[in-house]
């Protein structure tokens, strides 16, 4: 199969909304091979890498392969470098009116400015997933999430450890987390995307994506195609949450949608978000 029909199979295949994508996998864009394989997998959405993956002297050949796959059919969002390095300008040319191109996460943000120059650089239509990865740019969030420009926030947990020296627990990362859930409120965005477990324990996955759940967040990156059914299927409504959102509102609707006492309006906010995701994630109520 060509790139060409691969990448548009997948197209055809992949209908969730970025705004409340779940799995978002992280692909090496040095690794072309895995380009149409990552496209046609369960993931929400797809990140082709030209950053942290790559290794200085390669930013031209991995910025050259992306813009090629996509302009062939693909379609993706792209991690760019941080708009202090070298690359950012030439990221940001480079894939300027690429056919294909959903959004570019943009690494280690840590200003507004950051995010809406990015955005003006490109076309001033091109979402930006803002990546949080300091102390400096948890601190902002909440200017970050208003930057004009921005589409979602997303956590780069891995650098904001090594910057702070704060352990992987989720006691201790629950400030940054949180952080990034109430700046994504305050910037009226959809919920923030968690950083990625490492490693292929999928039990150790389940929990640190219920981790994610509990926290607010929305998404999660992922390192790996195998992890995309085990995010996909945490950050879902479950069958019985979606039983209750269905007798709710049947409920609701039978009494003529009248409000009648100072549950229902929460009740009722929580019910439609639900049955909203169980019909982009097609998940049937439990019997």
């Amino acid at each position: 199969m060509t790139s060409s029909i691969a990448a548009e199979s997948a197209r055809s295949t992949r209908s969730i909304p970025a705004d409340i994508a779940r799995s978002w996998l992280l692909v090496n864009a040095m690794k072309t091979e895995l380009f149409d394989q990552s496209a046609s997998s369960r993931a929400d959405a797809i990140i082709l890498d030209i950053e942290d993956a790559v290794d200085p002297s390669q930013k031209d050949h991995a910025r050259e392969n992306v813009v090629n796959w996509l302009a062939a059919g693909g379609q993706a969002w792209v991690r760019i470098n941080d708009a202090t390095s070298p690359f950012w300008a030439d990221d940001l040319a480079g894939l300027r009116g690429t056919p294909g191109l959903l959004g570019v996460m943009l690494a280690k943000t840590e200003s507004a400015d950051q995010v809406t120059e990015s955005y003006h650089r490109m076309d001033g239509k091109t979402p930006v997933i803002a990546l949080v990865e300091s102390a400096v740019g948890i601190e902002e969030a909440n200017h970050i999430a208003k930057g004009q420009g921005c589409f979602r926030l997303a956590f780069g947990s891995g650098d904001f450890r090594r910057d702070t020296g704060m352990a992987a627990t989720p006691e201790a990362m629950a400030y940054p987390r949180a952080k990034l859930v109430v700046a994504s409120r305050v910037g009226n965005l959809p919920g923030p995307i968690d950083g990625p477990t490492v490693g292929t324990n999928h039990p150790i996955l389940r929990e640190q994506t219920g981790i994610t759940v509990t926290m607010g967040m929305t998404g999660k990156l992922c390192l790996a195609i195998d992890q995309t059914t085990v995010i996909n299927e945490v950050i879902s409504p479950t069958p019985s949450d979606v039983a209750w959102a269905t007798d709710f509102m049947n409920d609701f609707e039978a009494n003529g949608r009248v409000i009648r006492d100072g549950s229902d309006l929460p009740r009722l906010g929580r019910a439609e978000k639900i049955m909203k995701l169980a019909v982009a994630f097609g998940v049937q109520p439990s019997l």
